[in-house]
């Protein structure tokens, strides 16, 4: 089994998986799962912060200038920024089996025996991730 989660749905993923009330072993697989999808977030997180980086102005000292009190930078060309961005949002953390699979397994059938309600963004991404897991058995 294999589970390809797109870094754009990292956070939405997570956050969903924790608003289900698991216990034992369910709970635990959840958590290895979420974790790694957090350690792939902060990854994401910094690589965005170095493209923003990358795509600002420089000052005299070619240091990238800063604005807005030091809590972004000024970006020069917004749309190769936003291209780079889609590009690294675009990509997909993969998960295997191996030592992986019981957790994979897991989730899965957290996920589609799941007889809870959802609605609004939550709903698309129950949808997403219950066709990644099993996209993950054809893999």
């Amino acid at each position: 089994m294999q589970v390809k989660i797109e870094n754009r749905m990292l956070k939405p993923s997570i956050e969903l998986l924790l608003d289900f009330p698991l216990k034992g072993k369910k709970s635990r697989h959840r958590t290895k799962f979420i974790k790694q999808l957090q350690d792939r977030l902060k990854e994401v997180d910094q690589n965005r912060a170095q493209l923003a980086k990358e795509h600002a102005k420089s000052d005299e000292d070619g240091e990238p200038i800063v604005i807005d009190d030091g809590k972004r930078y000024d970006i020069e060309d917004q749309e190769a920024f936003q291209a780079d961005l889609k590009e690294l949002y675009d990509e997909a953390l993969v998960i295997d089996g191996g030592d992986n699979e019981g957790m994979l397994k897991t989730v899965k059938t957290v996920l589609l025996n799941s007889d809870k309600e959802w609605s609004g963004q939550q709903a698309f991404v129950y949808d997403y991730l219950c066709e990644q897991f099993e996209k993950g058995d054809e893999a």
